[in-house]
């Protein structure tokens, strides 16, 4: 089972959080998730664990604990959702219809008015 885990602090680490759930069973994979540029955390992860069973004991003791002095946020990870089309993209468009942003006059669009 994936788990979800959040409002981590940034200064810990993989393997420490690896060791708190592996309290509840056996521990497959943590990853920290982390910025791009800074290499920073951003402040969740996520926990794999095989025993499903061991995985919602996880969830239900660790959920609302303390860790460095921040409450830990931990639940079932939702599955990744596909990316809707839209947003920042250029390439092939359809034709018709207008796009979002700020809206300059003309038919159709949405967004921002001036």
């Amino acid at each position: 089972m994936n788990i979800f885990v959040g409002s981590l602090p940034f200064k810990v680490e993989e393997s420490e959080l690896k060791e708190v759930f592996e309290e509840f069973g056996e521990v497959t994979s943590v990853k920290i998730i982390t910025d791009r540029e800074t290499g920073r955390s951003k402040g969740f992860g996520f926990i794999e664990m095989p025993d499903d069973e061991a995985a919602k004991k996880a969830i239900a003791e660790a959920n609302g604990a303390e860790l460095y002095g921040r409450t830990i946020v931990v639940n079932e990870a939702e599955e990744k959702k596909e990316r809707s089309s839209g947003g920042f993209r250029s390439g092939n468009r359809p034709s018709g219809g207008g796009g979002g942003g700020y809206n300059r006059g003309g038919s159709g669009g949405g967004g921002y008015k001036r």
